[in-house]
């Protein structure tokens, strides 16, 4: 379920304040658990390290993901593929 447009987007203050600060280079990203955020403008061009529950994530914002909130960028589930393939003979007895 989306947010009302009257509250507008949920950006946690924390890494706004972060931004100020200068924090966001390639050699010191932001690290946060806040998967709920989402992407304003001024993240595009900084580095985070999102939480996904057991490590952390990197993740490089571009202008395609704002809007999107940073936890669909670090995916929580491994995907190791379907089930083998079993290939299965007709017997004609």
């Amino acid at each position: 379920m989306s947010r009302s447009n009257k509250k507008g987007p949920f950006v946690d203050a924390r890494l706004v304040k972060k931004l100020e600060k200068g924090l966001g280079g390639k050699e010191n990203p932001i690290k946060t658990w806040s998967r709920a955020c989402q992407i304003p403008p001024e993240f595009v061009g900084k580095y985070f390290q999102v939480h996904n529950g057991r490590i952390f994530t990197d993740v490089f914002v571009v202008e395609d993901m704002v809007g999107h909130s940073l936890g669909e960028f670090s995916p929580t589930r491994t995907f190791r593929g379907h089930g083998d393939v079993v290939k299965r003979t007709m017997d004609k007895t």
